[in-house]
Parts: structure tokens; C-alpha cells; sequence
């Protein structure tokens, strides 16, 4: 009976998701005595610097940029990446910078490559053995899903490894310059959330079902400044930063709400019940308000003042891509591959269009242009207009596409996969305008 009764609760223990609960140890500036300041960021306007580009917001300054291209015509070049990883590719200055991890190899990397050509400049070992297991990566995810940041002097990487979170600094030739531990991570699916870069601090997010954290430190130095605890529930969102109320605001969605922190302390400010228990989408900022959706196991996209009130919300779920905000309107294409366009004011639905296939990468837009790659390698090109859904051209790359565009400097450069199984090649693909 006794030997029925543990074997009983094993089983039941494996199909709850049943965790080890690590308790987050909390950290106050006054604690850490990090001086947060207003640190330079030496990132120009033709440079795509960390997720959804220069402002957390996945829009792109206007700039001359292809829409239509293939493989034969419009590249520029071409670069092989090994290994996988779905964090999307950056540009700071005249280089491509992207995470990856070799899984046969047990290694996470970071690799620089030439914008103008493509040719690998240098790669960073940054982690070696401490993979997790392969039940605790989703199917679809890698060991390198977050997208590198950078403040145009430093690249920062947060990768999941030995079941904690660390970040890694490294100069603009890939050499380490320092290295620290977040924290505990109990994974569920894998970790994805990117690295943000605010005043002097790199900022990341990690929750998770063991106990999850929002955590800073001194881009620097590496020292940490602050650890706020996040409750115990696995979720995927990266943070972002806007100033909403006429005060900065860190946002981030999952865990049953959207909240609100203050960025230099990590000080809770609001929070919001909405959404979901999981979320991948990172908010997405418009003047005053603020949008986001998901996800797992509930659905719904909503919009919230600066203080964090409801202003209006639907049952859409948009689960792995971020929304977009843009001139009034928020786009939206979700993981079964349809397009939607809401008005930001009152969240009337604008138009809704199929587009095929399924999608995890986030929407980016140019020159009034939405750009949004599937995971079959099709790249579909539309109008950021609420009169109708106008398509401009379907371009495909490769035969899936898992990460988000970069642009910059006439530039979009995508990192796509060709070929399936055992004999899948990665790649940076760059198309640019003719000269």
C-alpha cells in the first residue's frame, strides 16, 4: 500500500508540473548601493539594438527598404549560423550580432558577423555542458531564444544554463567582460525573455514555476542594483520600458496580469488581472496607453491606461508574437496566422484577414509598411492601414522563419532555417534597397 501510495503521488507530482519552489532573494538599490544614472547610449538611428529594435516597439525609422524580394533576387548576402536558436538577429554599427546554441556540443554562443558582407568576425563561447533536459524545452523552442542587447559599447546575453539565469557582457569583439547570476530557473517549457537596456542598467526577467524575478544590474560593472520576486508561475514575456504618466514605467505581461515596476528600483507601481497565466508577447506602447495579449491557458488582448485600467479588451488570443502599435492602430498576427487590426481608442475591430501558415516571429513596421515572416519562410507585406487589408508582396527565404526581423540602414536582415531534421541550416539572410 505505502509503495502504491508513493508511486501514486510520483506520477502525480510529473503530470502537475510539480517543481522545486526556490524563494527569490529580494535585493533593494539601498541594499546593492547602485547608483542608477542617465548612462549614454551610443546607438544611432541606423541601428536595430536589442528585441523590437531601438524602442521596444518594433518600429522602424522611415528609410528606403525593399518589400519584394527571393532567394536569387534583392540579398545581399548570406551567412551560415550554426547550430539553433530563435533570438532575433541585431545591428550596432557595422556588425549582425545574434545568440546560438550547439546542442550536440552542449555550448551557447554569441557570433558577430560583417553587415556589409556577412562574414563571421568572431563567436563566444559563452556557456559550456548545464544544458536542460529535453523535456523542459518546448518542442519548438532552442537553448538560444533570447535576442542580445546592446548600448552600442557592450552586447548583454541572458541565457538559461545549470537551471539558473545568467547574464553576460561582452565588448564589441565578443570578449567576455563579465559574467553574473541572476538567479534560480525552474523550467517549464525553456526561458525566452531578451535583456533590456535602461539608464546604466541591463535589466531581464525570468518567470518561472520555481520562483520567478524581474533583476538589474550595472551594465558596467555587472553589480546588481535590484531583484523584485514574481510568484511562482512560468511564463515567457521580455519586459519593456515607456514613460507613461509622466514617470518611466517597466511592463511586462503573464503570471494572471500586466504590472508595472518602477525601473530603477524594481518597486511595483500597479498591477493588472488580464490576459493569461503565460504570456510570450512583450506590451507594446502607444503615447499614453498600452497593449498586449495571450495566451495560455486563457485568451484575450486589452488595452490599459498608464495607471493600469482597463480601457477596452476582446477574446483574441495572440500568444508568440508581440503587437504593434502604430498611428492610432494596433496590428496584431496571431499563431494560427491571422492578421487583425484594432482601433487603439476603442478597440473596434478595423479589418481581419487569414494570411496562412503559422507564425511565432512579431510584426515590424516601415515606412507604413507591416513585415511578419511565418514558419514556412513566407514574408507577408502589408499596408499598417485600418481602411482594409492591402497587401503589397508575399516573399519567402528559406523554409521557416522562428525570429523577428531586424532593420536598419536600408537594411532587413532575417534569420531563417532551410531544409528539416537532421539536415537543418541556419542562416542571416540580409536584403537590402539597390543603391
Amino acid at each position: 500500500m505505502i509503495r502504491f501510495t508513493l508511486l501514486s503521488f510520483l506520477f502525480l507530482a510529473s503530470v502537475s508540473g510539480c517543481s522545486r519552489k526556490t524563494p527569490v532573494e529580494e535585493l533593494s538599490v539601498d541594499q546593492s548601493g547602485v547608483e542608477i544614472i542617465d548612462q549614454a547610449v551610443l546607438i544611432t538611428d541606423t541601428d536595430w539594438p536589442m528585441w523590437r529594435g531601438p524602442n521596444v516597439d518594433g518600429l522602424a525609422p522611415d528609410q528606403s527598404l525593399p518589400t519584394s524580394w527571393s532567394a536569387d533576387e534583392g540579398v545581399a548576402w548570406r551567412a551560415l549560423v550554426p547550430g539553433r536558436g530563435h533570438g532575433s538577429p541585431i545591428l550596432v554599427g557595422d556588425q549582425v550580432v545574434v545568440a546560438t546554441a550547439l546542442d550536440d556540443e552542449q555550448k551557447q554562443l554569441v557570433i558577430g558577423f560583417d553587415r556589409n558582407d556577412g562574414t563571421e568576425r568572431w563567436r563566444t563561447i559563452i556557456h559550456e555542458g548545464g544544458f536542460p533536459s529535453k523535456r523542459e524545452i518546448h518542442n519548438k523552442g532552442t537553448n538560444a531564444n533570447s535576442t542580445v542587447a546592446s548600448d552600442g559599447e557592450r552586447f548583454f546575453t541572458t541565457m538559461l544554463n545549470s537551471q539558473k539565469i545568467f547574464v553576460t557582457a561582452l565588448d564589441l569583439e565578443g570578449n567576455q567582460l563579465w559574467q553574473r547570476e541572476a538567479g534560480s530557473f525552474q523550467p517549464k517549457f525553456g526561458y525566452a525573455p531578451s535583456p533590456l537596456i535602461y539608464k546604466s542598467l541591463v535589466i531581464i526577467a525570468a518567470d518561472n514555476q520555481g520562483g520567478g524575478y524581474l533583476a538589474a544590474f550595472d551594465r558596467t560593472t555587472g553589480d546588481p542594483a535590484w531583484r523584485t520576486a514574481r510568484g511562482n508561475i512560468s511564463s515567457y514575456s521580455s519586459a519593456t520600458v515607456g514613460n507613461l504618466g509622466g514617470r518611466d514605467q517597466l511592463l511586462i505581461s503573464g503570471c494572471d496580469s500586466v504590472s508595472s515596476y518602477d525601473p530603477a528600483t524594481g518597486e511595483l507601481l500597479w498591477e493588472t488581472p488580464c490576459i493569461a497565466e503565460a504570456t510570450c508577447g512583450t506590451v507594446a506602447i502607444a503615447g499614453d496607453r498600452l497593449v498586449a495579449s495571450g495566451g495560455y491557458p486563457d485568451k484575450e488582448t486589452v488595452c490599459l491606461s498608464g495607471k493600469g485600467e482597463k480601457l477596452w479588451s476582446n477574446g483574441t488570443k495572440v500568444y508568440e508574437p508581440s503587437l504593434i502599435a502604430h498611428d492610432g492602430l494596433v496590428f496584431a498576427v496571431s499563431d494560427d496566422g491571422i492578421a487583425y487590426c484594432w482601433s487603439l481608442e476603442g478597440g473596434e475591430q478595423m479589418w481581419r484577414k487569414r494570411l496562412g501558415g503559422n507564425f511565432s516571429g512579431s510584426p515590424v513596421i516601415c515606412n507604413g509598411n507591416v513585415y511578419v515572416a511565418n514558419l514556412s519562410g513566407d514574408c507577408f507585406v502589408f499596408r499598417a492601414s485600418g481602411e482594409n487589408y492591402e497587401q503589397i508582396a508575399k516573399n519567402k527565404l528559406g523554409s521557416d522563419c522562428y525570429a523577428s526581423p531586424a532593420i536598419g540602414n536600408s537594411q532587413i536582415v532575417f534569420r531563417i532555417g532551410t531544409g528539416s531534421g537532421g539536415d537543418r541550416q541556419e542562416s542571416l539572410v540580409c536584403v537590402a534597397a539597390p543603391e
